[in-house]
């Protein structure tokens, strides 16, 4: 393990979200982090630029690819991947030790490979879940909708998330996304079990 938790007194156990963009995840964490359930949302690191309104240290801690890079020389991410070329996202240890320190539960919004791999390394004490959109059709309408990316962007994306819906399989449970309001009860009866163990 990778983190220093015998330091705590109560360790928190760990929900780790990863899905395709634009498949809701982002909407159903934050629904969650309002609910309670002792949770708290593990920041990670990105090289690509902030998207509209968004602030270093609170969505991201926003760091240029050289920074980055930095980082992942000197080992100071516990996961981290190359999305595209130049566009880094990665979960850095001292987020997961700052919020294991305090007892919390952490939650992860990480990428499907970056979500396997955490789930590999704590087993037993995380839970992984998989947010699958409908359909790839229903998908790509909507980052349309969402208007933050160019048609070529999108078009990236959608390649990526076929790629990503082959490690559905990897995670614990799978939220197919058809509904938000009955994919937030079924997120959290699965919280309300795996918290409960």
């Amino acid at each position: 393990m990778q983190t220093s938790d015998s330091d705590t007194k109560q360790e928190g156990k760990l929900i780790i979200f990863s899905a395709p963009s634009g498949s809701g995840k982002s909407t159903i964490v934050q629904a969650l982090l309002k609910k309670g359930f002792n949770l708290e949302f593990s920041i990670s690191a990105t090289s690509r630029a902030p998207r509209g309104e968004e602030k270093n240290g609170v969505e991201y801690y926003f760091l240029s690819p050289d920074e980055f890079r930095d980082k992942i020389a000197k080992g100071d991410f516990l996961e981290w991947e190359e999305v595209y070329e130049n566009n880094y996202y990665g979960t850095l240890k001292s987020e997961v030790n700052r919020i294991c320190s305090v007892g919390n539960n952490i939650v992860f919004d990480v990428d499907v490979v970056g979500g396997v791999n955490i789930k590999k390394m704590y087993g037993d004490k995380a839970l992984s879940i998989f947010v699958q959109p409908p359909s790839i059709e229903e998908l790509r309408k909507r980052l349309v909708n969402r208007g933050t990316d160019s048609a070529e962007k999108i078009e990236m994306r959608i390649a990526k998330a076929e790629e990503e819906l082959a490690y559905a399989a990897e995670f614990d449970k799978v939220i197919v996304n058809d509904n938000l309001e009955q994919a937030l009860e079924s997120t959290e009866k699965a919280l309300l079990n795996f918290l409960g163990k």
